[in-house]
């Protein structure tokens, strides 16, 4: 069996570790553009803060490592074109010009995501950034160094991250985004609320419900100032973080595939052309909680899905559980987290639903210490079925949202929730658990 992988990322990583054991006898051949594989974007901001200080520690595989599984590694390969009826495709070697054609039985499309890039004037000016992959987060940290002004375009995950990372190294940011509010897709009002004053208390200027339109430059052509609807903001070095876009080309017109171009997988990560899977953030994943297809881009659903591309690839074997889009992150002092969806994205689909939130002590006020946790919980009025779920607190509770997207992926309800097994311990909770109280408070 002759196996083609295209693209070495988490789902690309997965897969492959998985098939070289399952399949000894196989072939397979991976094409990656860059001379690694495996990083770890979502550890970019604790690098340029100084947490993670060797970047080496981002990168949980090698290209030695797969090769020592018997695994054909192409780095420095770009796949240019893919033929799924004759099952062959063309690579360039980057490093040498050469193209040349590989045949394959199966074949694995694990290509990722990449930027969003907004088609701008000054888009191309000197220290204007993106922020995805390994050689990014180096040029992010050589020229924050030098940068005085930082503006960070985007006020999701990476944003933030980045944002918290460059004040606590001492520089003046600006947070831009076009939405009104940050962490707008996993936080509802009252979250975000409170993830913006923290930012503002440490001198970071927000600039929300602002539309960039272009970037002015200096006579050396690096970037001056990002110009928005309603006003300029002076930065010496910008990071794009926007948002990021399946990297399917080489799939269009052959496999089906969402407007955006996310490719549409089966519960197997099958596409619908035999004998080509697909996995990780090139995908669109099954959403619980409307039981649609959509994209959701994160490291944790790449690696599930690349382990069952392995486990699926002979005959289909395992099923594909679907995604809450589980995800987690933490503020300064605060631990925030989220499963599923918020109330505001609930409503905006057309939903009749309801909510409770719980504003509790973590622990017995008799113990010396307690800290309060807000947790908001997002059901089904008329089903009373769990749909999403989102805690904030100064004590790291997050592990409580893993709980809750377990919950909407078995389909409970607030009734069933009330009464499920937690246990009690004062060093840890109170009697009713803060999951058991918000089902109560629910019914």
């Amino acid at each position: 069996m002759n196996i083609a992988v295209i693209g070495c990322t988490h789902a690309g990583t997965a897969a492959i570790t998985g098939m070289a054991k399952q399949y000894p006898d196989a072939q397979i051949t991976v094409f990656e553009r860059n001379d690694n594989i495996s990083f770890l974007s979502c550890g970019i901001a604790l690098h340029v803060g100084g947490v993670v200080k060797d970047s080496k520690g981002l990168f949980y595989s090698s290209p030695e490592q797969m090769e020592e599984l018997g695994v054909t590694m192409k780095v420095r390969h770009d796949v240019l074109d893919v033929d799924t009826d004759a099952k062959t495709l063309r690579a360039k070697n980057l490093l040498t010009g050469e193209e040349f054609v590989h045949s394959f039985d199966k074949l694995i499309v694990t290509t990722g995501s990449w930027p969003i890039i907004p088609q701008l004037e000054g888009i191309d000016l000197e220290n204007v950034v993106l922020c995805k992959n390994y050689n990014h987060a180096q040029a992010i940290i050589q020229k924050a160094r030098l940068a005085r002004r930082i503006a960070v375009i985007g006020a999701g995950y990476i944003g933030i991250e980045l944002v918290e990372a460059f004040e606590m190294l001492g520089k003046n940011v600006t947070l831009i985004d076009n939405m009104d509010r940050v962490l707008y897709k996993y936080l509802d009002r009252e979250f975000t609320d409170v993830a913006e004053r923290a930012f503002e208390d440490q001198g970071v200027k927000l600039a929300l419900g602002e539309t960039v339109t272009s970037f002015q430059g200096s006579a050396k052509g690096e970037v001056r100032a990002v110009v928005t609807n309603t006003g300029v903001h002076e930065a010496d070095m910008v990071v794009l973080c926007m948002g990021f876009k399946p990297n399917t080309e080489l799939l269009k017109g052959q496999v089906d595939m969402l407007p955006n171009g996310a490719i549409i997988v089966d519960e197997y990560m099958r596409t619908s052309k035999p004998d080509v899977f697909a996995a990780g953030d090139s995908c669109a994943v099954k959403y619980n909680p409307t039981g649609q297809h959509a994209y959701i881009p994160l490291a944790t659903n790449a690696v599930r899905m690349g382990t069952l591309v392995a486990r699926n690839l002979v005959e289909p074997t395992v099923k594909y559980l679907g995604t809450q889009g589980t995800s987690g992150i933490k503020i300064y002092d605060y631990n925030i987290a989220s499963t599923g969806m918020t109330e505001t994205a609930a409503i905006a689909a057309g939903l009749n639903v309801k909510n409770v939130t719980i504003i509790d002590n973590d622990k017995p006020e008799f113990m010396p210490t307690y800290e309060k946790v807000t947790l908001k919980v997002v059901y089904g009025a008329d089903s009373g079925k769990i749909l999403g779920a989102q805690l904030l607190s100064k004590i790291d509770l997050t592990q409580s949202i893993n709980t809750l997207s377990v919950c909407i992926q078995n389909g409970m309800t607030m009734d069933e929730l009330s009464f499920v097994d937690f246990f009690f311990q004062p060093h840890y909770n109170k009697p009713w658990n803060l999951l058991n109280q918000a089902g109560l408070q629910a019914v």
